[in-house]
């Protein structure tokens, strides 16, 4: 007598955050910050810290903008891609998962007197990195979203039918609006991952863990 048959596993459309889930830009923060004497030569840290440190000066909130909008459009060439990255999205090309890559960007930064704008500049970052081509990772140019406010974004990832979705912002994940049949995975690797209502994954092997070994 023949076994029960197989059930069929749904393939999975999964949504990721530009900044700070792909793009890595700790090293170029600290870089452009002490460049500016905003910081001390000497100054090691993430994002975040210089951020924080940045804050507490002067007029530092108007220094950390422009120092943001700096990184994120001519600074991008220095960023680089999150360890175990590379490895999650070549998993989801071979076993056929739909990546989608939808973020929260302005076309130009406030501050930057020279009008980058910053979503070619991000574009232009993922062709270098092979995003989209077919000996790279083979996403669909047609599946990059770049929203002018956290609420289109949260709307896209809706009408996008994501499964998932992975962030590194626990106030997009906790948004009221954000749908709940989506698989919320907080990209918590600065972050105090601690009492939140979904799950953290420290770096992109935790990520690859709970997306594909723990079916949703």
């Amino acid at each position: 007598m023949a076994g029960p048959t197989a059930q069929p596993v749904a393939f999975r459309r999964i949504g990721i955050d530009f900044d700070n889930t792909i793009v890595r830009y700790d090293e170029v923060f600290v870089a452009a910050a002490v460049e500016r004497r905003l910081l001390p030569e000497r100054f090691k840290g993430t994002k975040r810290a210089v951020r924080d440190a940045i804050r507490r000066l002067p007029n530092g909130e108007l220094a950390w903008q422009s120092l943001q909008g700096h990184v994120y459009s001519r600074g991008i060439d220095g960023a680089t891609m999150f360890d175990g990255l590379e490895a999650f999205l070549m998993r989801c090309r071979r076993e056929g998962e739909t990546v989608l890559i939808i973020s929260h960007k302005t076309e130009y930064a406030r501050f930057d007197a020279r009008h980058v704008n910053l979503r070619q500049a991000a574009l232009d970052w993922m062709r270098r990195h092979r995003f989209f081509s077919q000996d790279g990772y083979a996403v669909s140019l047609d599946n990059v979203f770049f929203e002018a406010s956290r609420s289109n974004k949260i709307k896209r990832i809706a009408d996008t039918e994501c499964t998932h979705y992975i962030d590194d912002l626990e106030e997009v994940l906790e948004d009221p609006d954000f749908p709940p049949k989506v698989e919320r995975i907080l990209f918590a690797a600065a972050l105090e991952r601690e009492g939140v209502p979904f799950r953290a994954a420290f770096d992109w092997h935790e990520v690859t863990q709970m997306v594909f070994d723990a079916r949703t």
